[in-house]
């Protein structure tokens, strides 16, 4: 189990794994790049996966995390996230999610939710999350229909629950300043990681930016 400000810290460069960018590379040398640049956390996600593809994809991949000492959950396949074995899972907004998650995984695993308002911040907290997701805050081809969250509810999200809280969508190292002020504890990160020439390089200078935001 993973203390609340260890989870915490663990926010903040959080990789959000998506195999379109990768370009004939395989998953698991990104994560080992991103890891060994500097991310502090691992979602694996992979929403059209077979459920099979997903299991054996987490356990190559934690291993990595292990030995990186960074948390590892999967992206709403929860059966997945228990058959491999990972720290935990995270989930939408689907009102039962966070407490099937729980139910499921025990009261030891992290379970992540993501968020877009307040409301639905202390509802997941008062269901038993651990941390939450909130976005999209900028525009992102990785979701282009995503509802857009503003600086100014990112923020009233961070004031109003104890769980720590990462800001997704769109973040790189352009817009990863605007988070400066808003009392979030870390930026999950996708294309400006996996679409990267050098994952590595990009955890690098993606870790310095986000550390210089949250100081």
């Amino acid at each position: 189990m993973y203390p609340r400000e260890r989870l915490r810290r663990a926010m903040a460069l959080y990789a959000v794994t998506d195999r379109t960018w990768l370009a004939g590379r395989t998953l698991p040398g990104c994560v080992a790049e991103v890891l060994a640049g500097g991310a502090t956390f691992v979602q694996l996600r992979e929403k059209d996966a077979p459920h099979e593809e997903t299991v054996a994809l987490a356990r190559a991949i934690l291993p990595l995390c292990r030995r990186a000492r960074v948390p590892f959950v999967v992206d709403d396949d929860m059966q997945a996230a228990l058959e491999a074995q990972a720290d935990g899972v995270h989930v939408g907004q689907d009102d039962a999610a966070c407490a099937d998650a729980r139910d499921l995984l025990g009261p030891d695993k992290i379970v992540g939710v993501s968020v877009q308002t307040v409301g639905q911040a202390l509802a997941a907290q008062a269901a038993g999350a651990d941390y939450l997701g909130v976005g999209a805050l900028f525009g992102t081809p990785t979701k282009p229909d995503a509802t857009l969250v503003s600086l100014d509810e990112l923020r009233a999200i961070c004031q109003a629950v104890d769980v720590p809280v990462v800001a997704i969508g769109g973040l790189n190292e352009r817009t990863v300043p605007a988070l400066a002020g808003t009392g979030v504890d870390g930026a999950a990160v996708v294309s400006a990681l996996f679409a990267a020439a050098d994952p590595q390089a990009a955890a690098r200078t993606l870790a310095a930016r986000v550390r210089a935001v949250l100081e």
